[in-house]
């Protein structure tokens, strides 16, 4: 479908509280933090919760129909062709590289990796090998040459520019040695910040050893410290719909890529030292939004820190739905759907501020069988 039909973004907006943790370290192995209104903040990275949200999809979506990043494409291609044919690893491995090589892929510096991540669909890579499988003795006995000219035929990159996985079309590819390979993201994932100020702190632990306190020794078997912070975070991302139908050339693919990507996005977590500190929660909010107009972060309702002695997350709830009034009457705009889940008592005035300003809430299933019959209804509208 092209990029000319009605534009849709399905923002999600999300509170979250996590306890003493270190989500996403930096290269001093300490909490990533970002300065934000003045003050430092806790921060987790995109990319640590994009990496979250895919992990989260292989809980809940076959493996094969799913994407892998890896440099080692010409290895897995290789065990590809042995698996389908007779030839053995080494003529495998001959005929992967021949079909790679179109690709103009620069190579690592390990023989049979490439220079960086290519992120594919594994079917896609099972339709590659099979270009092959019905020849591959004949192909295997050519010469370097010959081969080169038999493969220049064959449909390879084809195959890697369609039929794209939900996660491929979700966030996208980038290919800098050939851009007709290129798929541009239909999310966007903005870092994790604290509605708060953070300070980092540290745990000093020691570790014992077992065998030296059988004979009576003392002192300790290791020590060390480890960097945490504890924070309620704002966690924004927005799916275009429309970039969606023109990846996936799907609607029905598109309205559930939306709908796993919500589904995941919310109840995923970066698992950085996640034995040490069980850190994992649920949100205490998941606000969603469908927009014609543009995405909307707002991140700004936080600009000024929240300062509560207590409460942190329900005073956080109220900025945001403050923040979102204001929003959409100062610009005019009108939400063509919205849909909320919290976990906010109903006796207090956090609870009525945001049923008033965002919508009724629901449970979390219902908020996704509410925005699947939106975008469906959407879709469909588009189509005609």
């Amino acid at each position: 479908m092209p990029l000319t039909e009605p534009r849709t973004y399905i923002d999600v907006h999300i509170l979250q509280t996590v306890p003493p943790a270190n989500l996403n370290r930096d290269d001093q192995g300490n909490p990533k933090e970002a300065y934000f209104g003045g003050v430092r903040r806790s921060r987790v990275s995109s990319q640590a919760w994009k990496r979250a949200t895919r992990i989260h999809f292989t809980e809940r979506i076959p493996e094969q129909d799913l994407a892998t990043r890896t440099r080692r494409i010409s290895s897995t291609l290789t065990e590809r062709i042995s698996a389908i044919t007779d030839l053995d690893d080494e003529a495998s491995a001959r005929l992967a590289g021949a079909l790679l090589k179109p690709l103009k892929i620069s190579g690592g510096k390990r023989e049979g990796d490439t220079a960086y991540l290519f992120f594919y669909g594994r079917r896609q890579l099972d339709d590659v090998a099979a270009l092959v499988r019905d020849r591959a003795a004949e192909l295997a006995a050519l010469e370097d040459k010959e081969l080169a000219a038999e493969i220049e035929k064959l449909p390879v990159q084809e195959k890697f520019s369609s039929g794209h996985p939900m996660d491929v079309a979700l966030f996208g590819r980038m290919v800098a040695d050939l851009p007709a390979l290129n798929v541009d993201a239909a999310t966007q994932v903005a870092h994790a910040l604290s509605t708060h100020p953070v300070e980092l702190e540290f745990d000093y632990f020691t570790a014992v050893d077992d065998e030296t306190q059988k004979g009576q020794e003392t002192g300790a078997g290791m020590i060390g410290t480890i960097g945490f912070n504890s924070a309620t975070l704002y966690r924004f991302a927005s799916v275009s719909l429309h970039q969606l139908l023109h990846n996936l050339a799907d609607g029905e693919a598109a309205v559930t890529a939306v709908e796993e990507f919500v589904t995941s996005f919310a109840r995923s977590m970066p698992t950085g030292y996640g034995n040490a500190f069980a850190h994992r929660t649920l949100p205490s909010l998941v606000a969603v939004v469908a927009r014609t107009d543009q995405p909307v972060n707002l991140v700004s309702a936080f600009e000024e820190p929240v300062m509560a002695a207590s409460g942190i997350a329900a005073a956080s709830a109220r900025r945001l739905a403050r923040e979102y009034a204001n929003a959409t009457r100062a610009w005019g705009d009108t939400p063509s759907f919205t849909a909320l889940c919290h976990t906010f008592d109903d006796s207090v005035d956090t609870a009525k501020l945001l049923d008033e300003t965002f919508a009724e809430p629901v449970a979390f299933p219902e908020l996704l069988a509410g925005l699947r019959t939106h975008l469906t209804d959407t879709v469909g509208r588009a189509a005609r």
